[in-house]
């Protein structure tokens, strides 16, 4: 058991020697921190950047390292996200802050030889944007991390996550030891006045909340982590699990004393296998020093984690399903109310929040409710995490205080729309989400606002369109989505969902009525009204908001059977323009299905009874002599 002033000694030691600790804001270092090697070497190690070959760069480096007789003067760190995913795989080395991006196997030979024995940074490899003349820009002050604010993803990428010290350097369980120095109702009212709501789906207040649940008497009271990350494109949770595992579970302790509670669950989908061996590793740490378990830091309280795994079912995202799940049954959603704070967990008062929200407990603890409530907009305080994808230049995970307009995380952190394409939309929320179309543009992300057009913050995903994107297509695809993930025990939500995805293919092929329009409309308000949980209540959102902002894409499906985007095949047609043919045999190897017809050096004709429009024939042809109708 360790006190907590000896995790305070602790953390000043740890900080002193910590190899490496930088952070996005400065991307400095301590002069300390270098004392014990020449060059500290942090490689990315989120799930993104591991599929991108980071685990290679890191073994070659460390080869590399052994050939050149340099190993014991350089330190190799696999950290969390970076962010930046479309630059992976990722490394940068200190003490320049040189920012390696896009990295190849091949090219940790030529770091090694030039820069770690050298002395000279290889500039080809570094990020553009951190190359000036002959000086080296620090990584934080490229347009991507320069209007960014991490909180929530303060110690992704800084800390390496298999050690407890290092967390405990950043300034990791000082929170708890304040905590537990507190009455649980003076911590509570920090949470409370520092104005933060939960960011995992309509943004209920998180002190409001945690007091339903402190007021509710009960001899037995649960805190539960939703890690059950299953919106298209997000992937907030898993980097903030794979890199600052600690900040979820000190939290979680946090709350426990807040209302009397003495075990939390992580619900974790089984499709994270980093995040379930990091949160295992974390919860016996913390157990062996005593941070959790019994009797933590000698104040008598008692908190213990455990894991629980799901299957990989969206519904289970939705808090009662969850809550079903983790009691061993089937995940179906309870009807409300009885809320969870009331009633939950094996009928039990129950807080549940998101990893997000989780994440910025011990900073709003350590930092304060003034210094949180001074960040965002009035009603919606501090930062929030997108997972930002689709048609925009930078990929990746971006945190930026609420109120940010939507025009500067796509043009200036996302770095625009490529190919000079123009943006015409954007989903946020995920399949439960809406989407905001290029009119609004100039919008202040937060909570109120996106309701306001359509739209939710959700999770976080965030989904960028351009022109080349057809809204009717999109909307089928978050809502096939939905019907597949649907756990059927409402039949507005079972039946009502496939119907409305039957009208929605009946008009992309080319067989929808002005009247299909109509009965999609009332439909949709329907299964809003009448479906059992959030689930089935947001499922139509896509569809209703899409239909608000570009109703006349649909009329065009319906009335002049064209998709403009020509994404629609049902809708398209291929030529070939006989001036341009030269008969090169190209396009008609290429075909699948044979449909081109020609000799050589003649013009070619295209079957369209043939045709499966599939669009090799475009893509061989290099004379533009193929159009798509």
């Amino acid at each position: 058991m360790i006190t907590f002033d000896e995790l305070k000694k602790l953390r000043d030691d740890e900080a002193a020697k910590l190899d490496v600790r930088r952070t996005l804001d400065s991307g400095a270092w301590i002069d300390a921190q270098m004392a014990n090697y020449r060059y500290n070497v942090v490689i990315c190690g989120d799930t993104g950047c591991r599929s991108a070959g980071s685990e290679g760069i890191a073994s070659t480096l460390k080869d590399a390292l052994e050939r050149e007789g340099i190993a014991k003067d350089v330190n190799i760190v696999v950290a969390g996200c970076f962010g930046i995913c479309s630059l992976a795989p990722i490394a940068i080395v200190y003490p320049e802050g040189a920012f390696y991006v896009l990295l190849k196997a091949e090219d940790t030979e030529r770091i090694v030889k030039e820069h770690l024995v050298g002395g000279n940074v290889v500039k080809e490899l570094l990020y553009n944007e951190t190359v000036k003349g002959d000086d080296i820009l620090p990584f934080n002050q490229t347009k991507f991390y320069k209007k960014q604010k991490r909180i929530a993803l303060q110690n992704c990428g800084v800390i390496y996550p298999y050690n407890i010290k290092e967390y405990i350097a950043v300034d990791g369980y000082q929170a708890l030891g304040r905590s537990l120095a507190m009455s649980p109702d003076d911590v509570l009212k920090i949470i409370d006045d520092s104005g933060i709501r939960g960011r995992g789906g309509a943004g209920f207040p998180t002190g409001r909340k945690w007091s339903f649940a402190k007021m509710t008497e009960s001899e037995k009271k649960y805190v539960v982590c939703n890690a059950d990350e299953g919106d298209p494109g997000a992937f907030m949770d898993r980097a903030i699990l794979e890199g600052d595992p600690h900040s979820v579970l000190e939290a979680m302790a946090i709350a426990g004393y807040i209302i009397g509670a003495d075990q939390g669950y992580i619900y974790v989908r089984a499709e994270y296998p980093i995040s379930i061996k990091c949160l295992n590793h974390a919860i016996k740490e913390a157990n062996t020093m005593g941070l959790l378990g019994n009797n933590i830091m000698g104040t008598g309280f008692n908190f213990n984690i455990e894991l629980r795994l799901g299957a990989g079912a969206f519904v289970c995202g939705e808090e009662t399903a969850l809550l079903t799940s983790i009691e061993g049954n089937r995940g179906e959603p309870r009807p409300r109310p009885p809320f969870p704070a009331v009633k939950g967990l094996f009928e039990k008062p129950t807080i549940i929040n998101n990893v997000e929200t989780w994440a910025n407990i011990p900073k709003i603890i350590n930092n304060g409710a003034e210094w949180f409530s001074s960040i965002g907009t009035e009603k919606s305080k501090g930062t929030k995490v997108f997972a930002l994808g689709g048609k925009v230049n930078n990929t990746g995970l971006v945190e930026v205080p609420m109120g940010t307009t939507l025009r500067e995380i796509v043009e200036e952190i996302g770095g625009g729309v490529p190919n000079h394409k123009k943006f015409k939309a954007a989903q946020t929320g995920g399949p439960s989400g809406g989407c905001i179309p290029d009119s609004n543009y100039d919008v202040r992300i937060d909570y109120d606002n996106l309701l306001e057009i359509g739209s939710m913050m959700g999770s976080g995903g965030m989904i960028i369109m351009d022109e080349d994107n057809c809204m009717v297509d999109m909307a089928r695809f978050f809502l096939d989505f939905t019907v597949e993930e649907s756990c059927g025990k409402c039949s507005p939500c079972r039946i009502g969902t496939h119907r409305l995805l039957e009208i929605l293919d009946k008009i992309i092929e080319g067989n929808g009525t002005l009247e299909d329009l109509d009965k999609m409309e009332q439909l949709c308000h329907h299964i809003k009204e009448s479906s059992l949980c959030a689930l089935g209540n947001s499922a139509p959102n896509p569809v209703l908001s899409m239909m608000k902002y570009f109703r006349d894409e649909y009329v065009e499906h319906v009335t002049d059977k064209k998709c403009r985007a020509g994404v629609c095949k049902s809708m398209l047609s291929y030529e070939i323009i006989a001036e341009k043919c030269i008969g090169c045999t190209l396009c008609k190897k290429a075909c699948p299905v044979g449909c081109i017809i020609g000799n050589v050096k003649e013009p070619h004709v295209i079957d369209k009874e043939k045709c499966i429009k599939c669009g090799v024939c475009v893509e061989k042809c290099k004379f533009g002599a193929i159009i798509r109708r």
